[in-house]
């Protein structure tokens, strides 16, 4: 309960940022208000409001976030398998990478419904709360511009995804992605070249082979994901 509590608060405080980041990309404080409601997933988020900041449109803002959301539906399975937590459409919306994390590293089956709950709730709970703060503090300081914010989504993005290059595969798939992001740029809508990336990652992680030279596609592996 404990551990629950202190990443509800830790990770509860990017709300903040969120809100913030939020307004200084377009939207109204009730839009981002619903968005976090409603979406919650932060890296979705993110790469949501990274695209309308950008000069995306609502089109390729929507389809950056839903490319991004598909590892929920991957932890979904894993909640359902080994937690059953019952009350299946709540239990979706709180599925996250923090309440999943917490949840799967207990080894007593109550502990673990405990941990998911507890984390996802508390999680949503002040996330929301904190998203309102930023909000509201985004909407009193005007042009962001001024402040230096218009770029900021995107480096919060990138603060939420640098923890997870670990190794050698995710640092040369991160290379490769932002190569492809570089060229599509000029070339295509404010927007499209982030799912450009995204669907140059999805084809990598189904045919590059894993290390330890197999070479047989991912896809077709035994207990492949």
């Amino acid at each position: 309960m404990t551990q629950s509590l202190g990443l509800s608060v830790a990770t509860g405080l990017y709300g903040i940022s969120f809100g913030a980041l939020g307004v200084a990309a377009g939207l109204n404080l009730w839009q981002v208000i619903a968005l976090s409601a409603l979406m919650f997933t932060g890296g979705s988020q993110f790469a949501f409001i990274g695209v309308l900041a950008g000069g995306g449109g609502g089109g390729a803002a929507f389809g950056a976030s839903a490319l991004l959301g598909v590892r929920n539906a991957v932890y979904g399975m894993q909640i359902n398998t080994l937690v059953r937590p019952g009350l299946t459409p709540l239990a979706a919306h709180v599925t996250i990478d923090e309440s999943t994390a917490l949840a799967l590293s207990q080894d007593d089956p109550r502990e673990r419904r405990l941990a998911f709950w507890a984390t996802g709730v508390g999680i949503w709970s002040l996330w929301n709360l904190f998203t309102v703060v930023g909000a509201v503090l985004g909407e009193a300081m005007g042009d962001p511009k001024a402040w230096g914010l218009d770029g900021a989504a995107v480096a919060a993005f990138l603060g939420l995804l640098w923890p997870r290059l670990k190794g050698r595969e995710p640092w040369a798939l991160a290379v490769v992605a932002g190569l492809v992001t570089a060229l599509a740029v000029p070339l295509v809508p404010a927007g499209v070249p982030i799912l450009v990336a995204a669907v140059v990652s999805a084809a990598w992680g189904l045919w590059v082979p894993e290390p330890g030279g197999k070479n047989t596609p991912r896809v077709w592996k035994r207990g492949a994901a």
